[in-house]
């Protein structure tokens, strides 16, 4: 393994000194002839991020035509062409592409660095990364990204985060005794400042887990045994950092099963005590639908009870009465079973008199009528007595209905005191919302 490279610089449509603008850029990127005379077998990019060449040239150069600035006191005016409009990254691997091409385990290391770069990216520009392609007939695996201004003026220089930094102290202005020699000496210094940090996140992002070391050993005058040394130690905390992520996604699989375990539990123990709460709900409802069915059947038998009992009564009283009239009955026959005799005698002595006649008509229409009460009064008095028979029946029969209800009331009792859910185990802890509740009788 070997040190990081990564490098941006801001291009504008005019060109710097040596004649590289925005549309060479884009040229070398697309790989044409013109611009990609370094390259002795040009090939066409890999997209890795975002849109092609192609594509990207067209949105730059349509925001850069739209895009204005307003001098202090003047009206918007268009962006001068001098001005940079198109910030770019280039990112190598230390792994030619010929060891890259040849050796499995070499690619699988390049592409991991591949996604870390570029997710670093991501973090850094967001949206404005609008590209990153790869080429693959130079010399080591290396990305081209591509970033745009979104702001009104398109000024490249703002995604710089040294000449932010340093633009940032030059706007303040000179500090009290500070000439404007210091000034751009204290600016240089946020300059590199910022620079550093950006390398250190891109180190710590990227370099580190894929095992590259910060710094070349040139730059700061290595020996070879000491660069040596320093690479093996880099290999050695990448390694620290896969085992480590080995660990780790072992110890989150872990996790992750235990938690799908206690998840299933809980549902499996939360399904269980809604069927509980469900059967022993059902259960109550059916104890009490019974229970209310008993406690009517338990009324109906009390009101045809006291209706036998009323009925009795009543049965007695016309016993009573029927038992007087019959006491009437039987002094009246025996009047008239002395009658005959007192009558005979009158009715000789009379027999030729007119009065007698009239008596003897009379006393066989009274005779007749006493006849007729006598046997109404026998035969009402058969009806009450079968009615005082039938009824102390149905009254002796609606005491035992009445036995057996209060029976069937009191095993229901017995069977919802049963049918009650127990309280749940200590060790199940159930939310307020999961404890089954039973209806109270």
């Amino acid at each position: 393994m070997g040190f990081q490279f990564v490098h941006m610089t801001a291009y504008s449509r005019k060109g710097d000194g040596k004649g590289r603008s925005t549309s060479f850029v884009f040229g070398e990127a697309r790989r044409d002839l013109s611009a990609s005379l370094h390259v002795a077998t040009p090939a066409s990019p890999v997209i890795v991020h975002g849109v092609s060449v192609d594509e990207l040239e067209k949105m730059h150069d349509a925001t850069a035509e739209a895009a204005t600035m307003t001098p202090k006191g003047g009206k918007p005016r268009k962006v001068q062409k001098s001005q940079h409009t198109l910030m770019t990254v280039v990112a190598s691997h230390p792994h030619s592409m010929e060891v890259v091409r040849a050796d499995p385990e070499k690619r699988r290391e390049a592409e991991e660095w591949e996604e870390r770069t570029v997710a670093w990216l991501r973090a850094q520009y967001g949206d404005k990364l609008v590209s990153v392609i790869r080429h693959e007939d130079e010399a080591h695996y290396h990305l081209h990204a591509y970033v745009l201004p979104n702001d009104p003026t398109m000024r490249a220089s703002a995604l710089h985060p040294g000449q932010a930094a340093k633009a940032a102290i030059m706007a303040v202005g000179p500090a009290v005794g500070e000439d404007s020699k210091a000034l751009n000496k204290r600016g240089d210094k946020a300059y590199r400042t910022a620079m550093r940090e950006w390398q250190h996140s891109y180190h710590t992002t990227v370099g580190v887990p894929c095992g590259l070391t910060r710094l070349g050993p040139q730059r700061r005058r290595l020996t070879r045994m000491e660069w040596q040394a320093e690479q093996t130690q880099a290999r050695a905390l990448r390694a620290s950092l896969d085992r480590a992520a080995v660990v780790k996604e072992k110890i989150e699989t872990h996790i992750a099963a235990k938690r799908a375990e206690v998840e299933k539990l809980v549902s499996s123990a939360t399904t269980e005590a809604a069927a509980l709460r469900a059967e022993a709900a059902a259960a109550t409802a059916e104890a009490a639908r019974r229970l209310d069915a008993a406690k009517v059947a338990t009324e109906f038998a009390k009101a045809d009870h006291d209706r036998a009992v009323a009925e009795q009564r009543k049965a007695r009283s016309m016993m009573f009465r029927v038992r007087e009239e019959a006491a009437r009955v039987k002094a009246a026959a025996a009047r008239l079973q002395r009658l005959p005799s007192v009558l005979r005698t009158v009715y000789d002595g009379f027999r030729q008199s007119r009065i007698a006649d009239r008596i003897r008509a009379a006393l066989e229409s009274d005779m007749a009528a006493i006849s007729e009460r006598a046997a109404s009064a026998l035969q009402h008095a058969a009806k009450a007595d079968a009615d005082r028979q039938r009824a102390m029946e149905r009254a002796s029969s609606l005491d035992a209905s009445l036995a057996e209800t209060e029976a069937q009331r009191d095993a229901l009792r017995r069977e919802v005191s049963r049918l009650r859910p127990p309280e749940p185990e200590p060790s199940l802890r159930l939310g307020p919302s999961m404890r089954p509740t039973a209806g109270r009788r």
